[in-house]
């Protein structure tokens, strides 16, 4: 039923509908499945997001999050379109490296009392650094046959960064803000 051969790169065992998606968008086997990962990412990101207000690391959708995040990074290495490392990789490093000090954010003694702030804004930035490479991916591949944007480098992705950006600042200093809110009603109490 099916044979093992490539055809661009993609592998003919593909079910037809993974083999036609991967071939319309210029996607390679890891490519998919790392697109795939990356948005279950979003779906903890969002959830922790609208059920405490913040990406709570110490939680199980914060964790999930965390998991498919550190994933999904790992998986974007081995992806290169130029043949070396592109601004995205350097994103993963960043976001790599600030999971595990969001997470153990309580534990460093270096944030002191501010440890709480520190973990929102780092958990907040990751999915920033996420949806950055997921926006200007998906905005190069759709609408299929007449994208969005030409390239990385296009300057119709300026306005929707800029978007990102300024939906980034509002979320982080509202939940800095609720943060704020809540510490000082404890030490009220």
């Amino acid at each position: 039923m099916f044979d093992n051969h490539l055809r661009n790169g993609i592998p003919l065992a593909l079910p037809v509908p993974t083999l036609i998606l991967t071939t319309m968008i210029h996607l390679t086997t890891l490519g998919l499945i790392h697109t795939i990962i990356g948005v279950l990412a979003l779906i903890p990101a969002f959830v922790s997001l609208f059920t405490f207000g913040v990406i709570a690391p110490q939680k199980r959708t914060g964790k999930i999050y965390i998991i498919l995040t550190a994933l999904a990074c790992l998986t974007s290495f081995p992806i290169m379109k130029s043949g070396h490392l592109s601004p995205g990789h350097f994103l993963a490093i960043t976001i790599l490296v600030m999971l595990p000090l969001a997470y153990y954010a309580p534990s460093i003694k270096l944030f002191g009392q501010k440890w709480q702030y520190i973990q929102v804004t780092l958990m907040s930035l990751t999915l920033f650094f996420s949806l950055v490479p997921a926006f200007t991916e998906t905005l190069i591949r759709v609408p299929l046959g007449h994208p969005f944007a030409s390239g990385q480098e296009d300057p119709a992705l300026q306005p929707v960064m800029g978007v990102l950006a300024l939906v980034f600042v509002v979320g982080i200093c509202y939940q800095l803000y609720k943060l704020r809110g809540q510490n000082k009603k404890l030490q009220s109490a």
